[in-house]
């Protein structure tokens, strides 16, 4: 059985900045699509079906010890796998400063 996920504020808006910015620029049909796939990562990082890193292994940055990822597109999903639910943390594109995102994370409410 899959355990639920949620999405922070700050995953929210970043999935919401990623569709406007794709159907700006690619069309409503490849939004969607790309939408789709990110939303199906995380259910699948949910159910444990899809691998992912931990994110001390990305960057050289002090980042807190479960925090994770896992790559679509490009994108990395930022998550944190609880006993009982997964906390999508955020979405960074690839072309983002990476450590200072993920150094700035540790302070994510829990």
């Amino acid at each position: 059985m899959a355990r639920p996920w949620v999405l922070t504020r700050q995953a929210e808006l970043a999935l919401a900045d990623i569709a406007i910015w794709t159907e700006e620029t690619f069309g409503t049909g490849q939004a969607s699509a790309y939408a789709e796939d990110l939303i199906a990562t995380c259910t699948a990082l949910a159910e444990g079906t899809r691998p992912s890193r931990n994110c001390r292994g990305l960057v050289a940055a002090d980042v807190p010890e479960d925090l994770r990822y896992a790559r679509i597109g490009q994108h990395f999903v930022v998550f944190v796998l609880g006993p009982e639910r997964m906390v999508v943390i955020d979405f960074l594109h690839q072309r983002m400063d990476i450590p200072a995102r993920l150094a700035a994370l540790g302070d994510w409410d829990r």
